[in-house]
């Protein structure tokens, strides 16, 4: 019974009664209740909602995400950094660079991601109750069939994916460099953004990037030399195994 109602949080008591009778198990509906209870586990109601984890675990292959970065030069200007990340592969898409994001620019980085692709392939929208997110800016994304789903007030952690890559930016490139401008800053984020998506190991993904170039080299293949490529003037390197020609 037990296992029954952990496998199926939508079955009442009674129904988990139906079920235990076609396997031969003929019990009362307070027995049903009564066990249950004492095994505190709630009624099907409060057990059939999805905790945000849970959500998040079962959508992920539909949900992408959205976020802004700001940055500072060293002249005090600030710029802001539109991207947006799928849940799924971690794969980040760059939106723009802009000093100023109203919503008639915001709302155009929406309608340049969607037409990136021939169908999207998502099915939600996470994005926080920031005001630069305009009615125009949701209906690009409900016009495609997705759900716009926003986090509670002050809860970064709710769209954690896209708070995790920044605070990743961060420590490993924006922290240990000077932005002069608003072309200094978007190159080399797009270089930035590469290395993310097409060479930087990623624990969820179980080590692999989220858009690997090349297949991985086996395991136990020690053949060719260790190559190194230095990205974004050093700060960062990449190591790949030489290819046979």
């Amino acid at each position: 019974m037990i296992r029954l109602a952990e496998d199926n949080p939508t079955w009442g008591y009674r129904r988990i009664q139906g079920e235990l009778k076609h396997l031969g198990i003929a019990i009362a509906p307070s027995t049903a209740w009564s066990i249950l209870r004492s095994e505190g586990i709630d009624p099907a109601p409060r057990r059939s909602g999805l905790s945000w984890k849970e959500f998040l675990n079962r959508q992920a292959a539909g949900i992408i995400a959205c976020d802004f970065l700001t940055v500072d030069t060293v002249f005090l200007r600030r710029f802001y950094a539109f991207f947006f990340i799928e849940i799924a592969t971690r794969r980040v898409h760059l939106a723009g660079v802009t000093s100023n994001p109203d919503a008639s620019w915001v709302t155009q980085q929406a309608r340049n991601l969607v037409s990136t692709w021939e169908a999207f392939p998502f099915r939600f929208l996470i994005r926080d109750r920031d005001v630069k997110y305009v009615a125009a800016f949701d209906e690009v994304f409900r016009s495609e069939g997705l759900r716009i789903v926003r986090t509670p007030i002050k809860a970064p952690l709710a769209n954690a994916f896209a708070e995790r890559f920044v605070g990743t930016l961060r420590r490993e490139w924006l922290d240990r460099i000077l932005i002069f401008g608003r072309g200094d800053l978007e190159s080399t984020l797009r270089v930035y953004v590469e290395h993310y998506n097409c060479h930087r190991p990623h624990r969820a993904l179980d080590m692999e990037p989220p858009a690997p170039p090349n297949p991985p080299s086996p395991v136990d293949d020690s053949s060719g030399r260790v190559l190194r490529r230095d990205v974004l003037g050093g700060l960062i390197h990449e190591y790949e195994r030489e290819r046979a020609a």
